[in-house]
């Protein structure tokens, strides 16, 4: 079974909620909604190469012996704060290509900064704490978002016409967690459903 299977539900339809939008439901070949799936949108032909709509500030928390959120998207050169909420100290790592940092020991209260400026995906973990792990996607368009609870993407008031659509997920059985397809946005707005195959979730945050 392919990992990646786009269905199309209404691409003439126009969406409840404002013209252009670009809605993608995420599931599990079962029909299991999906969350912390992103979603990015790169228009043809240069168009939306804009700054950053990401909401920042950004922040990865260490809380009750976990990364909070599970999945950060963060713009090519934002900082994200790492505040240690937990009563204990933390070690925070990631070897990854696209950032690769250390920071040392810190306890209750303390923030550590860290630049992100090479788009990818950046794997965090705990050098005290084996079962901590989170992601952080750095993103290098303007139209990304990520699934919630129910599976749902939104991404708002994107760009009539080509674009390539990518979807990740940090156990997407693809490489490099990732697929993606060419799509046509109308002017209308686009819906879509999407079905994720996904392999077992090693720790136990984030399984499906």
């Amino acid at each position: 079974m392919r990992a990646f299977i786009p269905l199309l539900i209404a691409a003439s339809v126009a969406l409840p909620a404002r013209a252009a939008d670009l809605v993608v439901n995420v599931t599990t070949p079962a029909g299991k909604p999906v969350a912390n799936a992103v979603v990015m949108l790169r228009p043809h032909g240069g168009a939306g190469r804009a700054a950053s709509r990401q909401p920042g500030p950004f922040v990865m928390a260490q809380k009750d012996m976990q990364f909070d959120p599970f999945v950060l998207i963060v713009p090519v050169g934002a900082e994200v704060r790492f505040p240690n909420l937990d009563p204990f100290r933390h070690h925070v790592y990631s070897f990854s290509p696209s950032k690769t940092f250390e920071l040392k020991l810190y306890g209750k209260d303390e923030t550590r900064i860290v630049r992100f400026d090479r788009p990818g995906v950046v794997v965090l973990g705990c050098n005290i704490h084996d079962n901590m792990t989170a992601y952080i996607r750095v993103v290098d368009t303007p139209f990304a978002a990520k699934s919630g609870p129910s599976g749902e993407a939104v991404i708002r008031d994107v760009p009539s016409g080509a674009a390539t659509l990518s979807v990740w997920h940090p156990f997407l059985k693809a490489k490099g967690g990732e697929e993606s397809r060419d799509v046509v946005v109308p002017a209308a707005g686009l819906r879509l459903a999407q079905s994720l195959d996904l392999r077992n979730a090693p720790l136990r945050r984030g399984g499906y």
